[in-house]
């Protein structure tokens, strides 16, 4: 009975044991269970994570803005993304909800919701769930490329603040991950092209930009380093600028290679020629008072090339046009042979010697220097011969100037019916509403008594250039009486400015008569702003300024309206390398 009793016992115990083996993981899963979180705690600890993951951008973000605020009065840095923290208001029914962000800031807009006092917890949206959602009103697009840009712009200005010839952990480390999110930067342009490794990068950058905010706590010294670095780089650039102002300058005054292989080919020529075949056609218009006769005061062959075939090309009336080229004994035999050999179709050309004229005075070249001035487009006599034009043409009534450096893109025959008004030149004056954007005062010296008695310093200064003159009237006004008089006021001092422009508006005081605006565009050799619609309206368009069209420095917008009136296919040229 005994062995009986034994296994019935170890039977029963068995069971027993087996008993509990079921039951103590039951037990052990229910107790667990009400240990656990609920869904709404797992939701939250799940939304925690965007929370921290929002509040690790603002914390960088919050540090850039420290520094902004601290030089945003004296600096003024490159548009940039800054991160703000959106504020917070309250809407009718209680809710606090933030507000709206700007696209491409960087942090997500965030809505925060309160329980409802009547219904308890409100259930979440089964498409963002969280205390924190995105607001769907204005998505932010690529934003992790963006961010990164930043992380770049931030890092950049941590290594400005290291010594120069520092090489710490920190300095490589951020040397490291900006060459890193270069490469990523190199390869994506928005944020589906960024790969899982890209946003590896962007926390190991996240996190070197955390050290060295810990490394460079004190933003007042940021402050003055970025102060520092703004002067540096505005006192470079004012450098480059003067620089870049110094060969322009350099450049204008120099006489392009192929424009001297011209004149050298063109006077030899010239030379070779049978002085019978020197002689110049149809000289017997170049005193017809009923003509319409232009003047270009010029030692420059093809930007006298290009006044004429311009002029030629817009007139209707060819055959009346007789153009007069002043020029230099140097550029004579050039200038003679480029139009012996290229005849302005219909019209009549008159190349003069200025050293011909036997009533100019031997010292004449001397009368315009002023002390400093070594520019001689400022001091040449050629240039100012323009006011010897009632001596040059004795017998004409009227006549058009041109300076060499315009193209004409109009009829210009209707400027000698102008009503002149018994004044001596018609002008395009610089005003605007009766206000001269430069009036008199910046070209001339008004401390001199003489000249604070005569003039008005505030009187609109017109323009050199294309002006119609009435010789008659000039004769009887006795003008060359007033420009012989300001020049012998000016020997030995300085009452204008160098150049013909101030004398000009001196000798021609009180005797103007506005021109339509239409009829003369001015900058083209300077201001680069100018529209299409001005230059297309314009009756002739003025290279005035440094930027001459036939420099490598002119302004490339306008260079085309001047290179389509000059031939380059002429073999001369080509010989000269002369090419648009």
């Amino acid at each position: 009975m005994r062995p009986s009793v034994r296994r019935s016992t170890i039977s029963i115990l068995f069971v027993v044991l087996l008993c509990l083996c079921a039951a103590a993981p039951i037990v052990l899963i229910s107790f667990f269970w009400q240990l656990s979180p609920s869904s709404e705690q797992k939701e939250f600890i799940g939304g925690s994570s965007g929370i921290v993951k929002n509040l690790s951008h603002w914390q960088s973000a919050a540090y850039l803005n420290s520094i902004e605020q601290e030089v945003n009065d004296e600096i003024k840095e490159p548009d940039g993304v800054i991160y703000q923290d959106g504020g917070a208001t309250v809407d009718k029914n209680g809710r606090n909800s933030s507000s709206e962000n700007p696209p491409g800031s960087g942090l997500a807009n965030v809505v925060f919701t309160s329980p409802s006092k009547k219904s308890g917890v409100q259930k979440r949206n089964s498409t963002s769930p969280g205390l924190m959602k995105r607001s769907s009103t204005r998505p932010v697009m690529d934003e992790k490329i963006r961010f990164l840009e930043d992380q770049i712009i931030t890092a950049r200005a941590f290594l400005q603040f290291a010594q120069p010839s520092s090489n710490s952990h920190l300095v490589r480390e951020l040397k490291l991950r900006i060459k890193e999110i270069e490469r990523v930067l190199s390869h994506a342009s928005k944020d589906s092209d960024l790969r899982r490794s890209a946003l590896q990068k962007m926390k190991a950058m996240e996190n070197t930009l955390n050290k060295a905010n810990k490394a460079y706590p004190d933003c007042n010294a940021m402050a003055s380093k970025l102060r520092a670095m703004s002067y540096n780089i505005e006192e470079q650039l004012r450098a480059q600028k003067n620089q870049v102002s110094y060969l322009i300058q350099l450049a204008s005054r120099t006489f392009p290679k192929g424009f001297h292989c011209l004149t050298m080919r063109l006077t030899t020529e010239y030379f070779a020629l049978p002085p019978e075949k020197r002689q110049q056609p149809y000289s017997h218009k170049f005193q017809n008072a009923d003509l319409y006769h232009y003047v270009i005061f010029s030692d420059n062959i093809l930007a006298c090339a290009a006044v004429v075939n311009s002029t030629i090309a817009n007139s209707m009336e060819q055959e009346k046009i007789v153009f007069h080229v002043v020029t230099d004994s140097i550029n004579f035999p050039a200038m003679m042979m480029w139009f012996l050999m290229n005849p302005p179709r219909e019209a009549t050309i008159q190349v003069l010697n200025m050293d011909e004229f036997e009533w100019l005075p031997s010292n004449y070249g001397l009368t315009f220097v002023q002390h400093g001035i070594s520019d001689q487009r400022y001091t040449s006599p050629l240039n100012h011969l323009r006011f010897h034009l009632p001596k040059i043409f004795p017998s004409l009534n009227k006549i058009l100037l041109l300076d060499h450096d315009v193209v004409v893109q109009k009829d210009l025959r209707r400027l000698w019916t102008v009503d002149m008004k018994g004044k001596v030149i018609g002008v395009v004056d610089t005003c605007t509403n009766d206000i001269s954007s430069q009036p008199l005062k910046m070209l001339v010296n008004f401390t001199d008594s003489t000249i604070a008695k005569t003039f008005d310093p505030k009187a609109c200064v017109w323009a050199f250039g294309m002006n119609i003159f009435d010789l008659q009237a000039w004769r009887k006004k006795k003008l060359m009486k007033v420009f012989h008089k300001w020049t012998q006021v000016g020997i030995g001092k300085k009452l204008w400015k160098a150049g013909s422009l101030p004398l000009g508006q001196l000798v021609f005081y009180n005797n103007t008569v506005v021109l339509d605006r239409r009829w003369h565009l001015i900058g083209l050799g300077h201001d680069s702003t100018l529209s299409s619609e001005d230059i297309e309206r314009a009756a002739v368009i003025h290279y005035s300024g440094l930027m001459k069209p036939w420099f490598d420095i002119a302004i490339p917008n306008y260079r085309g309206y001047w290179n389509k009136f000059i031939e380059f296919k002429n073999p001369y040229l080509q010989q000269c390398n002369i090419h648009p």
